[in-house]
């Protein structure tokens, strides 16, 4: 059998153009209709080909490279700018275009609006396309690493000692470029102790920035990262660093994201009512059922969402740990609510002592010592020496009738699909994308990366739903209505 063999010095009479690089059902041809839909001014961003002095590279263009790069883990701004000289995707989707690095990374940091707008936008098209319902909404969080080391995070007596350092060290060297301009006057400028004057004040700028965040924290020995101070160290599977707390709301239907958002609190227990309520705003139109898990059992917060009339689906903290009652745990002492006070097993009141406001709680205790003293179980439901005490939350009626909820049969259904729905999209930026840190540094660029990341994800989602010939053919150019 003969062979066919390639030959890279054969000349063509006429070169295929740009537009045949590509077959017509490439996904590369979603995500530049997917950009062309949009609305540039509901994205905070003006186009102006008539503007005056060096011509720029096209917004939309770059947007398009950013979207496709991060779609397939190409973030970095040198392997993007290799990408359009070698990736014929890439090539097709810039129409030729060849932004360096610079170019590229200077966009993203300039344009962190524009990219927290993007998810925005693309819910919109979601939502004309009928693949997001907002009936069920899932909100979960996952850890993702900050742009900055775990070793730079400090407390406020590090800051006061090095500041002071600092601001000795540059007069120092104030007046030691003043002696040698006396010295050598004439003799032209010490580059090296300009150099080194320079490092020092721009490390000052930095301390000043981590100061000045570590001043709005009101908790006690806080802790502030000195390369980028809004984030913060937290503990996952990996170990302690230094993180952002990002938070998803993902549709039930086809588990796309309508909201993502990096925070900096650790925990999820204060966020579930801000994430579902940022979701309604997306939605323009309130949920019917908000679905968490555990890590969202904050009484509080929950009855914030479920006072709009939307059922609420969290298990608290015992009912997904799973843990066997002890036989003189709470629960089996009994409430009466017309008294205010608690029955022991043994038929012995508490009787109720105080509220702590701040804590939420009050307090039961039982009404003689000695009553416990003399009891059979005394040294197994309590060792005190004042007897069997009893904390309960102001609010436990709430909590009572959420853990009663999620109980039911119905609720377990939809909190058995939270998993599949919540879970993928960490599971794909995470495991498919190699996303283990943000590349840019602060709140506002955290935001546009994780709105660049979610958008991406749903484009993925929505090219499997539709198809790369169907998504582009809804995609109409200025389809998107403005938003707000």
């Amino acid at each position: 059998m003969a062979y066919r063999y390639g030959h890279r010095e054969q000349r063509v009479l006429l070169p295929p153009s740009i537009e045949e690089y590509v077959t017509e059902g490439h996904p590369v041809r979603a995500y530049d209709a997917f950009v062309e839909s949009l609305d540039p001014k509901s994205l905070g961003m003006e186009l102006n080909p008539d503007q005056v002095g060096n011509a720029a590279y096209d917004p939309q263009a770059m947007i398009k490279l950013l979207l496709y790069g991060y779609s397939y883990g190409v973030r970095s701004s040198r392997k993007l700018e290799q990408a359009t000289h070698e990736n014929l995707a890439f090539i097709w989707l810039m129409g030729g275009l060849k932004p360096d690095h610079k170019t590229i990374a200077e966009f993203r940091r300039k344009h962190k609006t524009v990219l927290q707008n993007l998810l925005k936008q693309c819910v919109r098209i979601c939502l004309r396309l009928n693949v997001i319902a907002g009936n069920a909404l899932f909100v979960d969080g996952t850890k993702v690493r900050a742009n900055a080391a775990r070793g730079q995070t400090h407390d406020r007596a590090y800051y006061e000692k090095h500041l002071k350092e600092i601001d000795l060290r540059i007069d120092q060297m104030f007046e030691e470029c003043e002696e040698i301009d006396r010295q050598e006057e004439g003799e032209g400028s010490l580059v090296a102790m300009d150099s080194g004057l320079t490092g020092a004040q721009n490390l000052k700028k930095k301390m000043q920035a981590a100061w000045e965040a570590i001043q709005g924290v009101s908790k006690p020995g806080a802790k502030v990262n000195l390369t980028d101070p809004d984030c913060a160290l937290m503990h996952g599977v990996q170990g302690s660093h230094a993180s952002y707390n990002v938070q998803a709301v993902v549709d039930d239907q086809h588990g796309l994201i309508v909201h993502a958002e990096p925070v900096r609190e650790a925990t999820d227990v204060n966020q579930f009512a801000r994430q579902v309520e940022q979701a309604n705003e997306e939605l323009v139109k309130p949920c019917q059922v908000a679905c968490g898990d555990a890590g969202y059992a904050n009484t509080r917060e929950l009855s914030k969402v479920d006072a709009q009339g939307i059922e609420v689906i969290v298990p608290s903290q015992r009912q997904a740990l799973h843990h066997e009652e002890k036989p003189f745990s709470k629960s089996h002492f009994t409430y009466d609510a017309e008294r205010n006070c608690y029955w022991c097993p043994q038929g012995h009141r508490l009787a109720y002592t105080g509220t702590n406001r701040k804590a939420g709680k009050m307090d039961y205790q039982i009404t003689d010592a000695r009553i416990c003293h003399r009891c059979p179980h005394y040294g197994v439901c309590t060792e005190a020496k004042h007897g069997r005490k009893i904390r309960r939350l102001v609010d436990a009626a709430q909590k009572e009738k959420f853990e009663a909820h999620y109980a039911e049969a119905a609720a377990q259904e939809i909190y058995a699909r939270r998993k599949a729905r919540v879970e993928h999209p960490f599971g794909h930026l995470k495991r498919n994308l190699k996303v283990d840190a943000f590349l840019m540094r602060g709140l506002a660029g955290v935001r546009a990366e994780t709105s660049l990341l979610a958008t991406c994800f749903n484009l993925v989602r929505m090219i499997t739903l539709l198809g790369v010939t169907g998504l582009t053919k809804n995609l109409a150019p200025r389809l998107v209505p403005a938003l707000g």
